[in-house]
């Protein structure tokens, strides 16, 4: 084998000439050394690898760390979010409970007053309620949430008694305003009857649709109810009377008197002066003709006269 070798810029040439023992010998040492040497590179290459590995593990370690200092933050917010939720929860839970307990000391005295069976508007005890339901699973929040529902629910149930109990109690005014009650002259005694009587001109009998109420001269008459004058004059065989139209029905007559202090039209309230006991009209001294009227058809007025002491 002949080698031919170059050096320097002068370009001179040498001639080595090798013999093949010589070839072999260098092949059979380059096959020896040439794995250690790719040993050393390989494990210069994976050491470099393994660092940069390395950097990219602390990297990814360090973004780990970020995320949970982040999370354990946004836990803490969400946390401390809840409890104020929580609390504000609690807060209009307390005031929706004392709200029900003032509503039902309200009720109670309102439905004694009204004199209304407590059986009927019992505000003691939680409204009558019923049918399936699954039972659902759930947390603080939604328990109080629940709770919450179940009283405006309640709220809702207790709202609806009162304004029926309201309503009862406008009908019992109303009816009580409106009902002919109470003694309509000052003094006085029941000289005659409702119903069958002797009449006082012919001595036969008759039907008297009133009573009489025997009384002084002058005496104030007052209405038995609100109501509103339908007739202030000269009626035949009542003389000079006034008549109020008092509502569901009923209808009062004063008749037999001196003078009217009412005219037609006229708004009354109840224990109102509408006129003064006198004799006028078919009448034997000084009274009052007092009828009471339901639906256009007199009733005995006896049930709705309560005499008082004067």
């Amino acid at each position: 084998m002949n080698i031919i070798l170059v050096a320097g810029k002068a370009c001179t040439r040498r001639h080595v000439s090798l013999h093949h023992r010589q070839v072999l010998v260098l092949v059979l040492v380059g096959l020896l050394y040439l794995p250690v040497m790719l040993s050393v590179v390989g494990l210069k290459i994976h050491g470099m690898l393994a660092q940069q590995s390395g950097l990219a593990d602390a990297g990814l370690l360090a973004q780990q760390k970020q995320d949970v200092y982040a999370l354990r933050s946004q836990l803490r917010e969400t946390q401390s979010r809840t409890e104020t939720h929580l609390n504000a929860l609690a807060q209009r839970l307390g005031r929706m409970q004392a709200q029900v307990l003032r509503l039902d000391a309200l009720g109670g005295r309102l439905t004694r007053m009204a004199g209304i069976d407590a059986r009927e508007f019992d505000f003691s005890k939680a409204p009558a309620m019923g049918g399936p339901e699954q039972t659902l699973a759930g947390n603080a929040d939604s328990d109080i949430l629940v709770t919450l529902a179940s009283l405006a629910e309640a709220l809702d149930k207790k709202t609806e008694h009162l304004a029926a109990l309201e309503s009862l109690l406008l009908d019992k005014q109303l009816t009580a305003a409106v009902t002919p009650s109470g003694w309509p002259v000052h003094g006085g005694w029941v000289s005659s009857h409702f119903g069958m009587r002797a009449d006082p001109f012919t001595g036969h009998r008759a039907y008297h649709e009133g009573v009489d109420i025997a009384a002084r001269l002058g005496s104030t008459i007052n209405a038995m109810g609100d109501g509103v004058v339908s007739h202030a004059g000269i009626k035949a065989g009542y003389g000079l009377m006034v008549e109020i139209v008092h509502g569901q029905g009923y209808t009062t007559r004063y008749a037999h008197t001196a003078k009217n202090l009412v005219k037609v039209g006229d708004r009354i309230t109840k224990g109102q002066p509408v006129a003064e006991v006198g004799s006028s009209g078919r009448s034997t001294g000084p009274h009052l003709h007092f009828e009471v009227r339901r639906n256009g058809q007199a009733v005995n007025p006896q049930s709705y006269l309560v005499q008082r002491s004067q």
